[in-house]
């Protein structure tokens, strides 16, 4: 993994997916795999707070004037 941490959700996700096929191929060294799984730890916290705000963001805008959760239809022909 790069030093710094990816800028958004599906960068993190497709570096964390790269980390894994390489740990699963099995042709890193214990050093190189326990440096991919920090990273790969790193990179799942990150993904997992990304997620979070998300869902946060989500209820934020479900929600009426007055806090109320709304319930909105999954198809908007409904």
């Amino acid at each position: 993994m790069s030093e710094k941490a990816p800028d958004n959700f599906e960068a993190a996700l497709a570096e964390l997916e790269t980390l894994v096929s390489k740990m699963e191929d099995g042709d890193l060294s214990l050093e190189e795999s326990l440096n991919a799984f920090e990273s790969g730890i790193k990179l799942t916290r990150q993904c997992q707070q990304a997620l979070q705000q998300a869902e946060l963001k989500v209820q934020k805008l479900s929600q009426s004037e007055d806090g109320e959760p709304v319930l909105q239809p999954l198809d908007p022909d409904e």
